[in-house]
């Protein structure tokens, strides 16, 4: 049950990866491991916040050339 709660409360950006995997009782590692088997995606951007931060990485590179 812990570990249900702590998958969706991940899954909709409740809690971090850290504090989910606290809660579920294990590790990171193990907790990305267990999203992975239940299809829980480990990128949780919204579209735009994933999209802003990538064009400010691109900045960064374009301006380090």
């Amino acid at each position: 049950m812990r570990l249900m709660a702590a998958l969706k409360m991940f899954e909709l950006g409740k809690v971090s990866a850290g504090k989910a995997a606290e809660l579920a009782g294990m590790s990171r590692l193990d907790f990305f491991e267990t999203c992975s088997r239940y299809r829980v995606s480990i990128f949780n951007y919204p579209p735009e916040e994933l999209e802003a931060e990538l064009e400010s990485d691109l900045d960064v590179l374009r301006s380090s050339s």
